[in-house]
């Protein structure tokens, strides 16, 4: 499993008027691999360039325990032809 779930932020929602879109994707996936998940699971859409991103954890705390979040990897895939519609049923 590669792309685990789409990141539908504001930033990202944003992004999407330049026809890039943000995933959460696998920490051991390359750029490869993502461009090849994103055409697969979504037809009629052709990558054109895939950045990645590790983002670190964060502190966080809950009444009197404290502790990190995990690691996450992000991907900004930029389309050259096509769309994506999270929302479509």
């Amino acid at each position: 499993m590669i792309l685990l779930a789409p990141v539908i932020t504001e930033k990202s929602s944003m992004l999407k008027e330049q026809k890039k879109y943000v995933f959460e994707v696998s920490m051991d996936a390359n750029k490869i691999e993502i461009a090849r998940a994103v055409e697969a699971l979504y037809k009629g859409v052709k990558v054109a360039k895939v950045n990645v991103t590790r983002v670190h954890p964060k502190w966080k705390r809950i009444r009197m325990q404290s502790g990190l979040t995990k690691w996450r990897k992000k991907a900004v895939v930029t389309l050259e032809k096509g769309e994506i519609d999270f929302f479509k049923a």
